[in-house]
């Protein structure tokens, strides 16, 4: 979005899905700044990207500040509150915001002890941990979606300022989250049958030691597939909704009037927001319900 270029549906779109990102440009780069003036860097150079080129030259060290700052932003919201709650004297029966912290952290235990055969502490408060946090981020969705963007652009002073607010629409929020998990797994496959054990499930299930090559790409496939499918199932609903928001946004204002597009859009976003409620929770649910179960197995003999 150069200066001085027409604001279209696309560029629109493209604009509020781009991430704020700050990395490292190596000496003699081309910038084009907001004005579509282009200077060439003398040295190399950390700074925050103009365009999304630009975010894909910084490389693999570039960092995504807004995903980075929501992220830790809502869990340290999340810390707060449960642990008010926790330490807080409590006489009688608990109400309001206690009584809620009571029930999920009920519903939650509920769901572990269901699942694990085998107890270990550490579950419990991962689960916990992982159903609030991706609730909270997945949450940021129903926010209307000009209304933090905007904001970020009046407070830097630069309209062309990229600000995406919900941390589950990036991949490296979700793939962090399931790496995590997956490390988690392998530790306690190994931890609970052994080096020999857990090798020996990849190599001789389920056809046996006959089968060697065939089992290990079966079993090594199912493996991946554990944390690539929690990160891309969580991604890409999310970021389906994020888009839809923003399709209502766009086509509604570009076929009809300013105040007729401006309305019906309005109504269609709190349409489409109140259903989306629904997918925050259930994106978050089962996150938790799949990481429990994959943990479950990975302490369980096959």
């Amino acid at each position: 979005m150069a200066g001085g270029t027409e604001l279209t549906s696309n560029s629109y779109i493209q604009h509020h899905l781009q991430n704020l990102v700050f990395g490292q440009l190596p000496a003699g780069y081309e910038r084009v700044d907001a004005e579509g003036h282009s200077h060439v860097l003398d040295h190399a150079e950390w700074t925050i990207a103009h365009s999304p080129q630009e975010a894909v030259d910084m490389g693999f060290w570039a960092i995504n500040l807004d995903t980075m700052g929501w992220s830790i932003f809502l869990g340290l919201i999340f810390l707060f509150f449960f642990r008010r709650v926790a330490t807080a004297k409590q006489t009688g029966a608990p109400s309001g915001f206690t009584n809620l912290v009571e029930m999920i952290v009920e519903f939650v235990n509920k769901n572990v002890n269901d699942i694990m055969s085998v107890k270990n502490p550490l579950i419990g408060p991962l689960a916990l941990t992982i159903f609030v946090w991706v609730t909270l981020m997945n949450t940021m969705d129903i926010v209307p979606v000009d209304l933090l963007p905007l904001t970020a652009q009046f407070i830097a002073g630069d309209p062309h300022f990229y600000f995406k607010v919900v941390p589950t629409t990036d991949p490296n929020i979700t793939f962090g989250l399931s790496i995590g998990v997956f490390i988690l797994i392998i530790y306690y496959s190994i931890k609970m049958k052994g080096v020999g054990g857990f090798l020996g499930e990849l190599a001789f299930q389920p056809f046996g030691k006959y089968m060697v090559p065939f089992n290990l790409l079966l079993e090594g496939i199912a493996l991946i597939a554990k944390p690539v499918s929690l990160a891309l199932r969580l991604f890409g609903n999310l970021y389906a909704g994020e888009l839809i928001f923003l399709l209502i946004a766009t086509l509604l204002g570009a076929a009809l009037p300013f105040f007729i597009g401006s309305f019906l859009g309005g109504v269609l976003q709190f349409v489409w927001a109140v259903f989306h409620i629904l997918v925050v929770l259930l994106q978050a649910f089962i996150f938790m319900m799949l990481t429990i179960v994959y943990l479950s197995m990975a302490h369980e003999h096959h």
